[in-house]
C-alpha cells in the first residue's frame, strides 16, 4: 500500500522524461519552418499528397532553376 504512490510519482517523472525527449525530436527544422512559413496553397496540397521529404525536394529544385534563371537573365 505506502509503495504505490512512490512507484506513481517514478512513474510520472518518467514519463515526463519521455516527453521532453519527443518534444525536442518533434521540434520542426529550421528548414521546414522556413518551407511551412513560405508554402502556398499548393505547395501545402503537394506536401500533404507527397510527403514532407518530396515537397521540400520539389521546392529546392524550383528555387535552383529560379537561380539559374536569374544567373542567365544577368548575363
Amino acid at each position: 500500500m505506502v509503495l504505490f504512490p512512490v512507484l506513481l510519482m517514478l512513474f510520472a517523472l518518467g514519463m515526463e522524461r519521455v516527453e521532453n525527449r519527443l518534444r525536442k525530436l518533434l521540434e520542426p527544422d529550421e528548414e521546414v519552418q522556413q518551407y511551412l512559413d513560405n508554402a502556398s496553397n499548393a505547395e501545402v496540397k503537394e506536401l500533404t499528397k507527397l510527403g514532407l521529404p518530396a515537397a521540400v525536394a520539389r521546392v529546392r529544385k524550383r528555387r535552383s532553376r529560379a537561380d539559374d534563371l536569374d544567373v542567365a537573365r544577368a548575363s
